[in-house]
C-alpha cells in the first residue's frame, strides 16, 4: 500500500503523536502519497465547537504546519493536507467555506451523524432499527458523493442499522449506486478492521460487490504505528477478495477549489 488519505492528528483530541512521527513511519512503510485530513473545525450559530473536531483557533496553524513538513520531506513522500467532514444539510455550505477558507486541499467525507450533528443530533454509530434513520443516512451521504467536494467516503458502513435486511439492501444498494454513478470511492477503514469494530462490515461491503461501486482503503491513523500495520492492509485485501469488490487503489484528489 503506498498511500494513505486518512490521517489524523493531537488536534482533534483524540489522537497521538507528532505530525512528523506520522510523516516519519508513512516513509518506513513505503507510503509514497500521504494525506492529512483531520476533523474539520467548525462553529455552530450558538458557539458550540465539537470536541472530536479542530479548533476553528487552529485550523490555519495546522495546514501551515503540514504544508512545511511537505516541504521539509518532499524528496522523500508526496504530503497533502485537508479534512475529513460531515455533510450536514443545515451548516454544509458553512462549513465548506471554512475549509476553502484556510487552505485546505481535499476532504474525505466521514458521515458520523445521521443528520445535522448538533444540537440534539444522532451518532451514526447509535444502534437502530428505525428504517427513517437509515434512509437520512443514505439521503445524507448520497447528496455529499453529489456535492463533487468529497474526494472519497470514509467509513461508509457506519451506520448501525440492525433492521430489515430488505431494508438495508435496498437503502445500500442506493448508495453504492450513487458511488458508482459518481465514481466516488467507498473506503474499507483500516482502523475498523484493526480494532474489530462493526465495520467494515461485510453486510455492507457484500452489496458494494454485487453494485460494482468503487472501493479505495484508508488506514484512518490516530497513531503513527497504525501506518506500519501490514496485517490490516492482508485483510482489508481478504475483503476485497471475499466479495470480489471493484478496489481502484489510490484516489484521484479533488479539488475543493472554487476555480
Amino acid at each position: 500500500m503506498i498511500y494513505n488519505y486518512h490521517t489524523h492528528t493531537t488536534r482533534c483530541h483524540h489522537a497521538v503523536d507528532s505530525d512528523e512521527e506520522y510523516i516519519q513511519s508513512a516513509i518506513k512503510a513505503g507510503i509514497k502519497y500521504l494525506g492529512f485530513s483531520d476533523h474539520a473545525p467548525f462553529m455552530f450559530p450558538d458557539g458550540h465547537q465539537s470536541q472530536y473536531r479542530v479548533s476553528v483557533d487552529w485550523a490555519d496553524e495546522y495546514i501551515s504546519t503540514i504544508r512545511s513538513l511537505a516541504d521539509k520531506y518532499k524528496d522523500k513522500i508526496h504530503i497533502s493536507v485537508g479534512f475529513e467532514m460531515e455533510y450536514y444539510p443545515s451548516y454544509f455550505e458553512g462549513m465548506l467555506n471554512l475549509v476553502r477558507k484556510v487552505g485546505a486541499e481535499y476532504l474525505i467525507l466521514g458521515q458520523h451523524f445521521i443528520s445535522d450533528e448538533w444540537p440534539g443530533g444522532i451518532g451514526s454509530l447509535t444502534y437502530t432499527e428505525d428504517p427513517n434513520l437509515l434512509r437520512q443516512y443514505v439521503d445524507n451521504v448520497i447528496l455529499a458523493i453529489k456535492s463533487g467536494v468529497f474526494t472519497y467516503v470514509a467509513h461508509p458502513d457506519m451506520i448501525n442499522f440492525r433492521g430489515d435486511d430488505k431494508i438495508y439492501h435496498s437503502e445500500i444498494s442506493r448508495l453504492c449506486m450513487a458511488a458508482k454513478e459518481y465514481n466516488v470511492p467507498l473506503e474499507i477503514n483500516l482502523l475498523g478492521v484493526r480494532y474489530n469494530r462493526i465495520y467494515p462490515s461485510d453486510r455492507f461491503f457484500a452489496i458494494a460487490g454485487e453494485v460494482g461501486a468503487p472501493v479505495t482503503f484508508g488506514i484512518d491513523a490516530h497513531d503513527a504505528a497504525a501506518l506500519l500495520d501490514k496485517d490490516q492492509v492482508r485483510r482489508a485485501a481478504d475483503m476485497v477478495k471475499r466479495h470480489k469488490l471493484n478496489y481502484v487503489g489510490m484516489p484521484r484528489l479533488k479539488s475543493i477549489s472554487k476555480d
